[in-house]
């Protein structure tokens, strides 16, 4: 472990972070070829930069900072968070050159929306932007939702010995496989299988209501890397209430849900048991935790007909709860919900997916955790005294509530209450709203993408930094980030 880190762990991880960024500008390959293909002579030129300043800096750190030492979980750690930081400040360069983003800054704010798969957005007259754009604007949240540095062990075979600080660093708890490559490898798998199967979906949906082929095949790559990496992004401003088809927003919900789900038991129930969906820790919580706060939702809407229950309710919930941060509402923001009603969206995106899975939030298997601990303290109460009992929960397998768990799960919720406020007192700060500040914090911090409004071009150029620090930390679950700081912090006091 690098307690005080040399310059020899620095160039170390100067180099693992050449590797990354020589990644980034293979993937900007696909929206130059996009550009080749529709004819847009501009954005090919955006992209031509961008990916020529990503390959060459990738390049120049290669060469200038070898690998000086055997690599630790602390590089690893240290170069997941500035690979982070690194993919949205390069990513955003073609974005900015397109004209659709008043500043870089906004730019910057767009492309870590994308990465951490927030769908929170900036950019100006988007229903105008070129097909290879939305196309980069779209893939950044498959790449970030499947993890940046997945899709770099999945290709690299010198990273095995590592692979697992990586994994850990992108805020990941669990191997699917005993291998980590293998489990990249499998996340990458599933994902393109449910990528055909979404594509022709939308495919069929978009075709059906009256978009072309060239616009349906695009919407329906950019739709399906939006829902089932939980990202948000769409290629028209009113989301997905533009398309006004109910049976989008059916099959959004499908692969909103499914890419909120832990990837570990996607491949239970692809190989191992199919029941698994029924009897497992988190699918059990999430149903508990979803119509709990669906009944709080809908309170205030008693007397209502179904149709717009659904459309002003369960779709916004879903998506708060998913991560994905769609909505069918016509404003396009969640200003005119009652104060109950705007509470359970945000105490959904406060929870998120499972662990292992594209989405944000504090995870349902931490959640089902503390509420475990709970009555664990309740049963101690009422039982005699020097009563000793185990409490088990079924995740694949059957596991005990040990300490550990329970107390990884009060830190990591702790951080997020912390910087689910601290973000919401910024925003009070600047005078906006509480419950709107609250709001906005949370859909920032959990990477859902929802709005009341707040997240506009004209807001202060400090929100937006905390904003984008707040995606930043909250799709790796702090844990990456904390150790580049402490180890910079020790670096600079030596």
């Amino acid at each position: 472990m690098i307690i005080s880190p040399t310059k020899k762990d620095l160039s170390t991880i100067l180099n693992l972070l050449g590797r990354l960024i020589l990644g980034l500008s293979f993937f900007m390959l696909v929206p130059l070829l996009v550009a080749v293909v529709m004819s847009e002579n501009s954005p090919f030129f955006d992209f031509l930069i961008g990916t020529t300043l990503s390959g060459a800096l990738g390049f120049i750190l290669l060469i200038l900072f070898p690998i000086k030492k055997e690599i630790s979980w602390v590089h690893t750690f240290f170069t997941v968070s500035l690979g982070w930081l690194s993919f949205s400040l390069l990513g955003a360069i073609p974005l900015f050159l397109s004209g659709h983003f008043g500043s870089f800054l906004d730019a910057w704010f767009e492309a870590m929306s994308g990465f951490a798969t927030t769908g929170l957005i900036l950019v100006q007259d988007l229903d105008h932007m070129s097909f290879s754009h939305n196309t980069w604007r779209h893939l950044t949240m498959f790449i970030g939702g499947q993890g940046i540095i997945l899709a770099s062990l999945s290709i690299l075979a010198q990273a095995r010995s590592v692979a697992i600080g990586f994994y850990i660093g992108e805020g990941r708890q669990e191997k699917i496989l005993p291998n980590v490559i293998g489990t990249a490898r499998f996340i990458w798998k599933v994902s393109f299988i449910y990528l055909v199967l979404g594509v022709a979906a939308y495919f069929l949906i978009l075709n059906r209501i009256g978009l072309s082929s060239v616009k349906s095949i695009f919407q329906a790559f950019w739709l399906f890397f939006a829902a089932f990496d939980t990202g948000g992004f769409t290629p028209y401003k009113q989301s997905i209430a533009y398309y006004h088809s109910f049976y989008l927003e059916v099959a959004t919900i499908i692969f909103m849900i499914l890419g909120a789900f832990n990837f570990n038991l996607h491949f239970w129930l692809w190989h191992k048991d199919k029941k698994e969906i029924f009897k497992n820790f988190e699918t059990r919580t999430f149903i508990f935790t979803f119509f709990s706060l669906l009944l709080l939702l809908y309170l205030p809407f008693l007397g209502a007909n179904f149709s717009g229950l659904f459309r002003n309710g369960f779709y916004q919930l879903i998506s708060a709860h998913t991560g994905c941060g769609f909505t069918n509402l016509e404003q396009g923001v969640l200003g005119g919900f009652p104060l109950l009603s705007l509470l359970a969206v945000i105490f959904a995106m406060m929870i998120g997916g499972g662990v292992c899975s594209t989405t944000g939030g504090i995870k349902l298997m931490r959640i089902g955790i503390i509420f475990k601990t709970i009555l664990i303290e309740i049963k101690r109460w009422i039982m005699p005294a020097g009563a000793v009992f185990r409490e088990k929960f079924h995740h694949l397998n059957n596991l005990l509530v040990t300490n550990k768990r329970i107390k990884e799960a009060f830190i990591i919720f702790i951080l997020f209450i912390i910087t689910y406020v601290a973000g919401a007192l910024v925003a009070i700060g600047f005078g906006y709203p509480g419950i709107a500040s609250l709001f906005e914090s949370v859909s920032a911090t959990a990477n859902v993408g929802l709005s009341m409004g707040i997240t506009d071009p004209s807001m202060p150029s400090a929100l937006k930094v905390v904003y984008i620090l707040q995606m930043w930390a909250g799709r790796l679950e702090f844990i990456a980030i904390v150790v580049m700081i402490g180890s910079l912090l020790s670096f600079f006091k030596k």
